[in-house]
């Protein structure tokens, strides 16, 4: 049975999938921390520090909304529009800092939130339907951008973790 309470029994697969992609914003993970954990170590100036090379947390939930956004156009089209090299993969800092941390981290939570209204409108044989992908330049099935998705999201999880580790270091280096 699923963590949530909302399962569905006849759908384990997208309730699975779900559960999933609710528990890595805000649930009790085995690894200890989520978004929510994370994001409310920061403040705006944090939320957009870059450290050496590396993209801002702003950067980073930006970039995961924009995924986002493709998995619903996927879903509700059955073809996807952006490509690693489109501009809203990537925007820059300083854009970001002119839509403000919580209007972006807003965005960031409402298309999770519309992922998972459209997946629960359908049933587990939805995974196995194919979309064209235009990054790839193929037919792939749901299950290969979802599933990506929640791969996605963890992997950037990851790198938001090592950002607050570079930016609580750097504020103890101030004092």
């Amino acid at each position: 049975m699923t963590v949530s309470d909302k399962s569905d029994l006849s759908n384990p697969l997208i309730s699975s999938l779900i559960d999933q992609l609710q528990e890595i914003q805000s649930g009790n993970l085995w690894l200890g921390v989520n978004f929510d954990k994370k994001l409310k170590l920061l403040n705006e100036e944090d939320f957009f520090y870059k450290a050496n090379e590396m993209h801002s947390v702003a950067q980073l939930l930006s970039h995961l909304t924009a995924w986002r956004k493709d998995v619903i156009i996927k879903i509700t089209t059955g073809k996807g529009r952006i490509t690693d090299c489109d501009p809203s993969n990537w925007a820059n800092n300083e854009t970001l800092k002119k839509l403000g941390w919580k209007n972006i981290i807003a965005e960031y939570k409402s298309t999770l939130s519309t992922v998972i209204d459209l997946l629960r409108e359908r049933s587990d044989t939805f995974l196995n339907d194919h979309y064209f992908d235009i990054d790839f330049k193929g037919s792939y099935p749901y299950s290969f951008a979802l599933y990506g998705l929640l791969h996605h999201d963890i992997y950037h999880l990851g790198q938001i973790g090592m950002l607050i580790t570079m930016i609580k270091k750097k504020e103890k280096s101030a004092l």
